[in-house]
């Protein structure tokens, strides 16, 4: 199914009279508000290639498709080329957990800058770098690539290398980037491509399984022979209340019996939930683990970690001076202009240094916001009977429907109410997968709180209902969330 395809659609002579004069006054004050950020994507459309500038596009809404353009930022906050203030949830997608233009991040990579950063010859800071992700992770070795879904590529290369095998293993609702190789869904048959422009051969020996499920485990032992690994985002970031320690467990146990790798991938979760990322937390050590987002201070990284058994793949194993050793095992591909890029590598050093130093309080904090603001706003859905429900997972957290959300209607009222948010100077990027950093204050908390507060009654003010409809009990709200988390 093409992307285009999903956006929802929701025609203007659907709605009620009142309806569509709140919604007319609105897209008016908004547009007024955001009028530089609408140009600036207008001008640039016609060169720009952007997903962003269509995502929930709506033909009822389309005035006010267009992201926010940023000017500057710093902490908890950015301004856009508007004056605007606002809050930022989205903080880089979860690279900014040490807050928007952290200054010792800047400092860092201003003195590399003055150095030098030539992609020839060896950066001297690539050791202690490297040094501090096996001290913080317990891993063996460390390869770096410039992006996650790098990192995934790689990872399933050298899994299929050693194996000797091809296929793998993804899971529904689980996100790894955009390698072609893992854009697969299933279907009866076997895997089809996630979208157009996806060759079916790319994704033949691509398996998509649910996640946390009794069958999933069958399925993988059945077919453990042809599996070279299980790729996983142990906490995903699409549904963060699933946290299947026990599936993991299990599933770890089979990978070890059968010589498949078990691949993490720990884009959001590393260095955030605790200082080992997912495997400290649910107590399993993965073959691979993949890292990015905040290791890098938001500059662009892609970390492939793991046993000396995969990643000696990548260069032939250790070797030493003044001896017969020499590289010994086979290898397969590796290459990239900007991998150890010195400026990346120089974030790195300020990030790890840092989360070394103090990390355990810092992820603490960050953590007992979240679950704090969580609680809260979601005893506010549930007496106000709102179709949303808040999860999260470490400093983590996402807004979910309560509600099919294929209802025209309530996308609608969905995008509505955080485009409301916006207007109101909470940042809330589309995909509503939000973060809190430590740069965040109990005032912020507060005004997040306020806004969706605010929010969701304006919507009702202007005849949207925005409730759960059939059948509401708090207790069956409870259901369903406990349902989800399997």
């Amino acid at each position: 199914m093409a992307s285009a395809s999903r956006n929802m659609q929701f025609a203007s002579d659907e709605l009620t009279p009142q309806q569509q004069r709140f919604l007319d006054e609105f897209i008016t004050e908004y547009t007024q508000k955001t009028k530089k950020s609408k140009a600036y994507s207008q001008d640039n459309r016609a060169h720009l290639a952007d997903w962003i500038s269509s995502l929930n596009f709506s033909t009822s809404t389309k005035e006010i498709v267009y992201p926010l353009v940023s000017d500057h930022s710093k902490g908890s906050k950015f301004w856009d080329i508007d004056g605007n203030e606002y809050i930022d949830t989205a903080m880089g997608y979860g690279v900014g957990f040490f807050g928007n233009n952290a200054t010792f991040i800047n400092e860092a990579i201003n003195e590399q800058i003055r150095e030098g950063f030539e992609l020839g010859p060896q950066t001297d800071l690539v050791g202690e770098v490297t040094d501090l992700i096996c001290e913080l992770t317990g891993c063996e070795r460390v390869a770096y690539c410039n992006t996650g879904s790098e990192a995934v590529m790689v990872a399933i290369r050298l899994a299929r290398a050693v194996s000797k095998r091809d296929k793998i293993v993804r899971f529904i609702t689980s996100f790894h980037g955009s390698f072609d190789g893992v854009l697969a869904e299933a279907e009866d048959s076997g895997s089809r491509p996630m979208d157009i422009g996806i060759p079916q051969s790319m994704v033949e020996d691509t398996m998509v399984c649910q996640y946390g499920s009794r069958e999933t485990l069958e399925f993988v032992r059945a077919h453990a022979n042809e599996l070279a690994a299980v790729l996983v985002e142990p906490v995903q970031s699409r549904n963060p209340s699933l946290q299947p320690k026990e599936f993991l467990q299990e599933l770890r146990e089979i990978c070890t019996e059968y010589g498949i790798a078990m691949i993490f991938d720990e884009m959001i979760t590393g260095f955030r939930i605790e200082l080992g990322g997912a495997q400290a937390f649910f107590d399993i050590k993965a073959d691979m683990a993949l890292y990015g987002k905040l290791v890098a201070g938001g500059m662009p990284i892609g970390i492939v970690t793991g046993s000396s058994k995969y990643l000696d793949a990548v260069d032939g194993g250790y070797w030493s001076f003044g001896d017969e050793s020499m590289p010994i095992v086979p290898t397969t591909f590796f290459a990239g202009t900007f991998c150890k890029h010195p400026l990346t590598m120089a974030a790195c050093r300020a990030v790890l240094r840092r989360l070394k130093k103090e990390g355990n309080q810092l992820i603490a904090e960050a953590n007992s916001r979240t679950a704090r603001f969580v609680e809260r706003i979601n005893e506010f859905f549930m007496e106000e009977e709102v179709p949303l429900h808040a999860v999260n997972f470490g400093s983590m957290y996402r807004f979910e429907s309560l509600v099919a959300t294929n209802m025209p209607l309530l996308g609608l009222e969905l995008n509505l109410l955080f485009k409301l948010m916006q207007n109101k100077g909470v940042y809330v990027w589309e995909r509503r997968t939000c973060f809190f950093s430590i740069e965040h204050t109990d005032e912020d908390e507060q005004k997040i709180y306020d806004v969706i507060y605010e929010s969701v009654n304006e919507l009702r003010q202007g005849g949207f209902e925005f409730k759960v409809l059939e059948g509401f009990t708090p207790e069956s709200s409870k259901k369903k969330i406990d349902k989800s988390q399997g």
